[in-house]
């Protein structure tokens, strides 16, 4: 992976300005002297609007060391896909599998997604380029597309008799690594500091952390300004609803080690180099916006023994008292459920001959008490 750029992905809520802020950053490290790509994978496709420009599939220079395309999902299905499944279908028939169930098995969940994440990654290892920041869709559809390498691995490996199969989930397994490679990749989240939009947030947090995927930075986006100088109802809201959302901004401070900068709302829409650069620097002042210390994420899952007979697993996620959690023993698979997100995980080899007896969760997540014994049952 020798080469391969850094990679940063702005997320959020729809209507929270992570589009505007990704060409911002994009902007900034451009100014610095870094060769970047700012690249959308929402399929709203705004990121041309913040520019000012118009985009396509192709990288395209907006200025010096500058570049920006939009990833077109679905002409990436249209050329690529049907050769894919083509393919696929023929191997499988080869397999023993009749015409029919052979094409029922090649619709794979989530096509034109996975191949927008695709077209990223290739970017992001073929190109010359230094940074590749990426303007994702909307919260939910970012976890979905997130989710997508694994969960279509999984259903390629239960067809383990085609070769061809085997080549795509490889290069799925190298798709995820470079998603979950805390040296490589990171996600900023964007928010508006509100009590209901901060909420969901958190949950983001906790399933990012399920997926293995680094979140390096909060960004509170269109703060009021502040009116201490000035007089008269208007001036009267502007303080009452800039001391709630400082309110917001302290309890999510408080809640989270992670970074959060703040960007006031601005009157107009920054659009063309000069208003994302003024953004830009207000967002990260005189700062370099990739001096985030990146390479020591917690890993999901760390041991501590106890005793000759029991040990402690502690699950690194971001829990709230909100927070809905399931767990569940699958042989040698410990099933997590929170707040509707499920991820499979291997347990450490060490555990797997031990039983679940205690789980609590405190500030840095869970701590599953193993002893040994019989294998299996509930946690």
């Amino acid at each position: 992976m020798e080469g391969r750029s850094r990679v940063l992905l702005f997320t959020g809520k729809g209507g929270v300005g992570k589009t505007t802020l990704a060409a911002a950053t994009a902007a900034r490290l451009a100014v610095g002297g870094r060769k970047v790509l700012v690249c959308s994978a929402d399929p709203a496709h705004s990121l041309g609007d913040a520019f000012d420009l118009s985009l396509t599939g192709e990288p395209s220079e907006v200025d010096t060391c500058l570049y920006a395309a939009h990833v077109d999902a679905r002409g990436l299905v249209d050329k690529a896909w049907q050769d894919i499944r083509r393919h696929l279908r023929h191997a499988l028939a080869g397999a023993g599998l009749d015409e029919l169930d052979a094409a029922e098995l090649t619709v794979l969940p989530g096509v034109d997604e996975l191949l927008a994440l695709t077209e990223v990654a290739r970017l992001a290892r073929e190109g010359q380029w230094e940074v590749v920041v990426v303007d994702c869709g909307p919260t939910a559809e970012t976890l979905r597309l997130l989710a997508l390498p694994e969960a279509v691995a999984g259903y390629l490996a239960r067809l383990s008799t085609v070769d061809a199969t085997h080549r795509l989930a490889e290069h799925l397994a190298g798709l995820r690594a470079l998603l979950v490679d805390p040296a490589t990749t990171s996600v900023r989240l964007v928010l508006t500091p509100e009590r209901l939009v901060v909420a969901e947030t958190r949950r983001t947090l906790t399933a990012l952390a399920l997926r293995g995927i680094q979140v390096d930075t909060l960004v509170a986006n269109r703060l009021v300004p502040r009116a201490s100088r000035w007089r008269g109802p208007a001036a009267s809201w502007l303080r009452t609803r800039r001391a709630e959302q400082d309110a917001v901004l302290s309890e999510l401070d408080a809640s989270t080690p992670l970074p959060v900068r703040v960007v006031e709302h601005r009157p107009v829409e920054p659009v063309g180099r000069g208003p994302l650069l003024s953004l830009a620097e207000e967002l990260y002042g005189d700062a370099d916006p990739l001096a985030v210390p990146l390479g020591d994420a917690r890993p999901l899952m760390s041991i501590r023994t106890v005793s000759d007979t029991a040990h402690e697993l502690r699950i690194a996620l971001p829990l709230t008292d909100a927070s809905s959690l399931d767990l569940a023993r699958v042989g040698d698979e410990l099933a997590i459920t929170v707040d509707g997100v499920r991820r499979l995980v291997a347990l450490p080899v060490l555990l797997c001959r031990h039983t679940v007896v205690d789980a609590t969760a405190d500030g840095d997540g869970l701590v599953l008490r193993f002893e040994s014994g019989k294998s299996g049952g509930p946690a």
